[in-house]
């Protein structure tokens, strides 16, 4: 019996299939049902109960998994324990990203630890759809999401930092069709919306002097992608309503304009969650004081350059773990 043998039987179980376990663990079918013939073997009794349907635990299975996952478990945190102790950052990283992260901030600043840390080795899933730890085999996730949400979820972890938002266009965009400057004004507008889960956003909530605006946008497009939204706002496409992390740069370029500065929108937080304490390793805490770094850079150019209000933007504050 090998260790990745207890991961395959782990995975079996999760999704009760030997082709799904194996794809989600990049090996074939055949090589998972030998882990799992393995495993029965050295135990002398069998784990699972096969039929051309489906696959479920036996009783002895359901005896044997939980057993199973805390064997992992410390093996994990022995490696851990070995790595801190050495004071070494190293080891592999699997993390989820959204895809505007992955391909922007998170692939520079990612970069630049790896060519600092050798030791490093990486495993990114840039998806905008939440990652989950299990079924994408990641251990660390950049989300935006509460610190009383990552509780009700059992995660742990560090809160990055507040992220405002902006509504932006390009100036090709404001010569040819005007700029907004009320609620009112952006209904004229084309904006470049944001999917998710089939879910198109297309009320934009502004505020202003405790007052509360809801304004339902025309647009002749929409994507399940952020990237695209800010590509197709620099490209001169609409409006669009953006984190002010992920257009930092257009903005102090001057590819994108700020819009309608007297109106806010809602803070979001930013937090870097992993589903065990156990799984915060030394590259884990180097990623995150670097990444606080580097967004605390980002926001001290913006108010430099009179783009977004010291108010708008809570400082930066120290790690705070859940």
């Amino acid at each position: 019996m090998k260790i990745a043998d207890l991961q395959v039987l782990l995975k079996v179980a999760e999704l009760h299939s030997i082709t799904q376990a194996a794809n989600q663990l990049d090996m074939s079918s055949s090589a998972a049902s030998v882990s799992l013939k393995r495993v029965e073997q050295a135990l002398g009794t069998q784990l699972f109960v096969r039929t051309t349907r489906q696959i479920r635990l036996t009783p002895e299975g359901e005896r044997y998994l939980p057993l199973c996952k805390q064997a992992l478990t410390l093996l994990q945190q022995g490696q851990l324990l070995i790595n801190e102790e050495q004071q070494s950052v190293s080891g592999e990283v699997r993390m989820a990203v959204s895809s505007e992260m992955g391909r922007n901030l998170m692939r520079v600043l990612l970069n630049k630890i790896m060519d600092q840390y050798k030791g490093i080795t990486l495993r990114l899933h840039a998806n905008d759809s939440r990652a989950d730890f299990y079924r994408d085999g990641v251990d660390v996730a950049l989300r935006a999401i509460t610190k009383d949400a990552a509780q009700d979820l059992n995660l742990y972890g560090f809160k990055i930092c507040d992220i405002p938002h902006v509504l932006c266009a390009s100036e090709n965009y404001i010569a040819l069709h005007g700029q907004p400057t009320s609620p009112e004004d952006l209904s004229n507008h084309n904006a470049l919306l944001y999917k998710l889960y089939e879910v198109v956003h297309d009320s934009w909530e502004l505020y202003q002097g405790g007052q509360k605006f809801k304004v339902k946008m025309n647009s002749d497009r929409a994507v399940n992608d952020g990237d695209i939204v800010r590509r197709w706002c620099v490209d001169g496409a609409g409006v669009a309503k953006k984190s002010a992390i992920d257009v930092a740069q257009d903005l102090l370029t001057g590819r994108l304009k700020r819009l309608m500065p007297d109106y806010t929108i809602p803070l979001t937080e930013m937090w870097l969650v992993l589903p065990s304490r156990q799984l915060i390793s030394p590259a884990i805490r180097h990623i995150r004081d670097e990444l606080k770094r580097t967004i605390a850079d980002l926001r001290e150019q913006l108010i430099a350059h009179g783009i977004i209000e010291v108010k708008e933007w809570p400082q930066l504050e120290l790690p705070a773990e859940v």
